[in-house]
């Protein structure tokens, strides 16, 4: 599928840019300043996952979490981490239907208000205490009532989650096209942010002797959602959205509004608009291929599904599934197994991990998708071997520099790690997507998560207390393939349209299709611009 205006040449790609303001910026312009708010409300839905996900790795370093669990290891832990995310895939059926049927916001508040009341209940479930009697059936563990309780909020949290996933398209499909890759970045870069919290959080709830020391941390995740329950009906609608439903007034006003200070004959929102009527209209009248089946029936779609699925395993076959869910077993294995200490490096390691990837965040437009990608692989790869031999030299032969010298290597990994794939998966799969395969595009991104979380929360405790640090060298081997298949399939996207992005992958044969739709757009800006020059010519000779 191909769409509007991305008929352009490549050297004509960024042609959009000088139709901006070079005096309107998010700091000085109050409509920008606004439109910013809304975003911020619903960039912190990223920030509820990133809690759910560091507090598990927290309380896993609790002695009272040990002794509840009766210390579980290998399939154990795997299940009570993998369990997480299998309600995840019970969501995503229905988060596209919704998202394209009544509009990312709608959705963006059933999924917050869902998971507001699951946290409640969950955290009312804690109040018997959390976790007690985890022995789940029928191998491994005996569950009471309370527990399979429990196991069923968790559940619906993940199903909640699936929801919210409208939260980034709006934010992608709303943002001044200046900021829009920095914003879209920071979506998932604030995972972080969740996790700092929670890291810290049960670092600070850890010595409390009672079951507040469980539901402080439990009822803290709800924050995020509550926000957007109370203001998300306050954030503007998806121009792409109102387009798509025969709202064009409603969208050319809300993209005036934002991006123009309501000046609906402003160049730039003269050419988002067409552009986003011409690319949607293309998708009615020519592509009409929207349906699942569309990802399969064009070397476009087939192309931008590998890499959608390609670059959401690799956010999580990287080896840092190993730290993200189980820092406190590869902590262990360094001799570091004191529970402030390891809670103080994980406090430590979320902040790091965001300043890393909010300043990635801000670097996509002026490096570029790819640079970053190749960057982050290439450095990943070298961290990782040399953290492995550190790590290896240290169970051999008990040098405990080895050992700091590993952790440091850690840190060092996650650096590399949140140079690309903090910020630009979210980001990258979006922009790829043309409007009508957006939402099920980014449902196949975020089921190929789940899965990879899955399969990997719950092999990696196995085979790492059975391989230990030699463990690592299948990630080795494996990053060796990312940074290969990254080379020669992820292009370039980087000061382009998201109309604009899509010819990149469906070739020349739907850019001829959609020539005159083009050509009608740039008809449309230019006559604009004409007009305004002889008012400002005209103003200059009156003055005179």
């Amino acid at each position: 599928m191909a769409v509007g205006a991305s008929a352009v040449s490549h050297n004509e790609a960024n042609a959009y840019t000088h139709l901006m303001d070079p005096r309107r910026k998010w700091y000085n312009n109050r409509r920008l300043i606004a439109l910013n708010a809304w975003i911020v409300l619903l960039l912190i839905t990223s920030s509820t996952n990133g809690y759910d996900g560091s507090m598990v790795n927290g309380l896993q370093s609790l002695p009272q979490w040990e002794q509840s669990f009766n210390n579980p290891t290998k399939g154990k832990l795997g299940l009570l981490s993998a369990i997480q995310n299998i309600g995840a895939l019970a969501g995503y059926p229905f988060a596209p239907y919704l998202s394209d049927g009544i509009g990312r916001r709608a959705t963006v508040f059933i999924g917050a208000l869902i998971m507001v009341i699951a946290t409640v209940i969950q955290t009312a479930a804690q109040s018997v205490g959390m976790f007690i009697g985890a022995r789940f059936i029928p191998h491994w563990f005996r569950a009471d009532i309370r527990w399979q309780a429990l196991l069923r909020f968790d559940l619906l949290l993940k199903f909640t989650s699936c929801l919210a996933n409208a939260a980034p398209m709006l934010v992608t499909e709303l943002s001044y096209p200046k900021y829009r890759a920095s914003l879209t970045s920071a979506y998932n870069s604030l995972w972080y942010s969740g996790a700092i919290v929670a890291a810290w959080t049960t670092f600070g709830t850890f010595k409390i002797n009672s079951t507040w020391s469980w539901r402080v941390p439990s009822a803290l995740q709800a924050l995020p959602s509550v926000l957007q329950v109370l203001l998300v009906w306050f954030v503007p609608e998806s121009p792409r959205y109102l387009v798509s439903k025969g709202r064009e007034t409603e969208a050319l006003k809300t993209l005036a509004y934002y991006h123009a200070d309501s000046n609906e004959d402003d160049p730039l929102v003269r050419y988002e608009f067409e552009e986003i009527k011409s690319a949607i209209e293309f998708d009615k009248t020519v592509a009409q291929n929207i349906g699942w089946h569309a990802f399969i029936s064009s070397p476009g779609n087939r192309k931008r599904v590998r890499i959608i699925v390609a670059i959401a395993f690799f956010s999580q076959w990287s080896g840092n599934g190993l730290v993200s869910y189980y820092l406190n077993k590869v902590l262990d294995q360094m001799s570091i197994t004191n529970p402030t200490t390891q809670l103080l490096i994980n406090g430590i390691l979320s902040i790091w991990n965001l300043g890393w990837a909010l300043a990635a965040s801000s670097m996509v437009e002026r490096f570029g998708r790819r640079l970053l990608f190749l960057t982050s692989a290439v450095l990943m790869t070298i961290f990782l071997a040399l953290q492995t031999a550190c790590f290896g030299r240290f169970r051999v032969a008990g040098d405990f520099h080895s050992a700091h010298a590993a952790l440091a290597f850690i840190f060092l990994f996650y650096a590399a790690y949140d140079i690309a794939f903090s910020p630009l998966i979210v980001t990258y799969t979006l922009e790829i997507l043309p409007y009508k395969l957006r939402a099920k595009g980014f449902n196949i991104f975020n089921f190929t998560i789940s899965l990879a979380l899955i399969f990997n929360q719950y092999v990696n405790p196995i085979a790492f207390d059975a391989l230990s640090w030699k463990y690592y060298i299948v990630y080795c081997a494996w990053l060796v393939c990312e940074t290969i298949f990254l080379y020669f399939f992820v292009i370039e996207t980087k000061n382009r349209t998201l109309e604009e992005t899509a010819a990149l992958f469906d070739g020349e044969d739907a850019t001829e299709q959609i020539a005159d739709a083009a050509a009608k757009q740039a008809g449309a800006v230019h006559d604009i611009l004409e007009d305004s020059e002889k008012a400002a010519s005209g103003s200059a000779i009156h003055e005179k």
